[in-house]
Parts: structure tokens; C-alpha cells; sequence
């Protein structure tokens, strides 16, 4: 039985900010050899070149490393870059906890974590079957470690994987092989979108794709699935997140689906399917401090349109669509929260419906 997860959420004050973690250690809500992993929101650009996810990643190590963590690079840390609008640069840390003295694990469902790192992946293998084989592996090693095993009982699987650079395409071509395209910038949706196609292979939504079927068939996608990429790695960073019985502990986690890019009701639906209570027609004040984060992912919907209406993300030649949707998710959010530090990714395709995406929401139930 795997034991009991201590989750919390908090804010990153500059780039290299990691003393949110630093704060946890040193007060005893957590102990740095027992974090599992860290999901976070920083402030750059969120592009191939978006140096803040390094700059974080290297904070958070070294505080790891100086407080006694054994081998801090073994954590996963998984950085999504760009905090367009009023989303607010934040991190929510998972680490393993005990039970109160004389306390006894409950049998109802509570927060579980599993971490994996899958097999390298290779330049050649991103937007290919080989890709989502090997990410399936590891999102089921990664379910084996959380003790869980149904995946209905998986809510919320984030991955960073990596995608194509110029060094990268290079090496590929120094061996005789060629990838799947040779734009770095799209490489990052092709790269989260196969790795979707590996989670929901994995879980059983869907059966294994054929090659002409990834990042091209929309009907094909996982409702828990939340996949950034960065030039970071060279492999898929798994985290599984979802609930076990009697595993004991505070936490429980939900999920649904976004429609659209403006279905709170969405959000509102995981929310409630973490097990907080909520009336019909919720307002932040409802959360009363409950509510740990909410993970999302977001599109542009292909059709140009939201609700009917036409909007110009996908023509517009200034700012890119990425920064558009995640603004406009980030806003929804966080007016459905009451919190602006909510964790919204872009590049969503195969995560959750067209034009919609996968919300994952983490309740404190005392």
C-alpha cells in the first residue's frame, strides 16, 4: 500500500523563486527525501526557447538538494511555461506524509501518486507509434507505484516530454533517420499530442492508433491526460495522479472536461468530483478554502469559432493562438476559483474534446 500524499500549492515570486518550497521544508509540512513531485506555471514565453522552465527547475533542485533530498535529479519536475493573463507563476508540490499517531486509514478514496520516466525518446520517435508504445509503458509503471489498479481510478496524468530542437534533428539525421517535421516550434504539439495518445492507450480509452491517426484524428483523445514539452529531457516524465481506498490522508482528486474554452461548468464539475460539496450554482465563496488547484489543459478550436461566434487566435500573425487560449482558460478559471495560481497548459490536442480539455481539481477534505 502505497502511503498517504501531503499536497500544496505555492506562489513563485521571481523566476528562480523556489522559496515556497523551501518554507515547507523548514516549517515540517513536508520533508525534502519524501517529495514526489512538482508541477508548476512559469513566466516566460512558453516556446521552445522558454529558459524559465530551466531557471525553475534548477531552483527547486538546489533546494531540494540542500535539504537533504538524496537524489534530487530523480524528481520529476514538469514546468509549463507562460502565465498569459492573470495567470499567476505557482507550483504545487506532492510528497509522501504519515498518518497522525493512533490515526487509521479510512476506506474512502484518497489521493494517490505514481512517478515513472519512460524509455528515451528518441527525435525520430516524437509524433510516432513508437512514441505513444513507450509513454504507455510508463504511465502503467507509473499507475503500479501509486498502487492503483483501475485505471477509472486514474483522474490526472501530467507528462513533459521532450520535442524537437536543430541539435536534435541533427543528431536524427547523423543516423540515417528523419522526424516528423522539422519545425521546432509545432514539435511541441505534435509531442504532447502523441504523448496523450500513450496515456489513453495506457488507460483504455482508446485502442493504439495508427501512425496517420496521430495529431490528426480529434475523436481520438484521453480525458486525463495533460502533456507539456520542453528541451529539457530526453524521455517522458510521468505522474500519475488518482485515488486509492485505504491509503488514508486529506487529499482526493476529480476530473471532467472543458466543452469549450468557456465551459466553467466544467470546471465546476471536477470540482465537485473531488468530493467537495457544492450547491447548483456555485460561486468561488462555496470553496471555503478547500480547493488545492485545478489542472487544465486548452486548444484553439480548430473551427475558428467558440459557441458560434468567429474569433481570429488562429489568423492572427501577432500573438500567437497559445498565449490567446491560455489567457482566456487562465480567465475562466480563475473566476470560477477565485484564485488567479491555477495551472493551465496549451497545445491540447487528444487531451479532452476539440476545442475543450481535460480539468483535473485536488480537494483538502480534512
Amino acid at each position: 500500500m502505497p502511503e498517504p500524499i501531503e499536497v500544496r500549492k505555492v506562489p513563485i515570486e521571481s523566476v528562480t523563486d523556489a522559496s515556497g518550497l523551501e518554507r515547507l521544508i523548514d516549517d515540517g509540512v513536508i520533508e525534502a527525501h519524501r517529495v514526489l513531485a512538482v508541477i508548476g506555471k512559469t513566466e516566460g514565453n512558453g516556446g521552445v526557447n522558454d529558459y524559465t522552465r530551466i531557471l525553475a527547475d534548477r531552483a527547486f533542485r538546489e533546494v531540494l538538494a540542500a535539504k537533504g533530498h538524496p537524489d534530487p535529479q530523480s524528481v520529476p519536475l514538469v514546468w509549463s511555461g507562460g502565465t498569459d493573463g492573470v495567470l499567476s507563476p505557482h507550483a504545487t508540490i506532492f510528497a509522501t506524509t504519515s498518518l497522525p499517531p493512533g490515526a487509521e486509514p479510512g476506506d474512502e478514496p484518497r489521493l494517490s501518486v505514481g512517478i515513472a520516466m519512460s524509455d528515451v525518446i528518441l527525435p525520430e520517435d516524437i509524433g510516432r507509434p513508437a512514441m505513444v508504445e513507450k509513454v504507455a509503458a510508463g504511465v502503467r509503471e507509473a499507475m503500479k507505484a501509486a498502487g492503483i489498479d483501475d485505471p477509472a481510478d486514474v483522474h490526472y496524468v501530467q507528462t513533459k516530454t521532450p520535442l524537437l530542437t536543430l541539435a536534435t534533428i541533427n543528431d536524427a539525421k547523423s543516423r540515417g533517420k528523419d522526424v516528423v517535421t522539422e519545425d521546432t516550434g509545432p514539435s511541441m504539439d505534435i509531442s504532447n499530442s502523441t504523448t496523450a495518445l500513450g496515456i489513453a492507450v495506457a488507460l483504455g480509452e482508446i485502442e493504439t492508433p495508427r501512425a496517420d491517426q496521430i495529431h490528426r484524428d480529434l475523436s481520438l483523445y484521453s480525458s486525463v491526460a495533460s502533456c507539456s514539452s520542453g528541451v529539457e529531457l530526453d524521455r517522458a516524465q510521468i505522474v500519475v495522479v488518482g485515488n486509492v481506498r485505504g491509503i488514508g490522508g486529506r487529499y482526493r482528486i476529480g476530473h471532467s472536461v472543458m466543452k469549450d474554452a468557456l465551459d466553467a461548468d466544467g470546471i465546476w464539475e471536477a470540482i465537485r468530483s473531488s468530493g467537495i460539496d457544492l450547491p447548483e450554482r456555485p460561486h468561488p465563496s462555496d470553496l471555503r478554502g478547500r480547493l488545492v488547484n485545478v489542472f487544465m489543459k486548452c486548444e484553439a478550436d480548430p473551427s475558428g469559432r467558440v459557441r458560434g461566434r468567429r474569433n481570429i487566435m488562429l489568423d492572427d500573425s501577432d500573438v500567437h493562438w497559445h498565449r490567446q487560449i491560455k489567457a482566456t482558460v487562465g480567465g475562466v478559471a480563475a473566476a470560477v476559483t477565485g484564485d488567479p495560481a491555477v495551472f493551465v497548459s496549451v497545445a491540447a490536442v487528444h487531451q479532452g474534446p476539440s476545442g475543450g480539455g481535460p480539468v483535473a481539481a485536488i480537494a483538502d477534505l480534512g
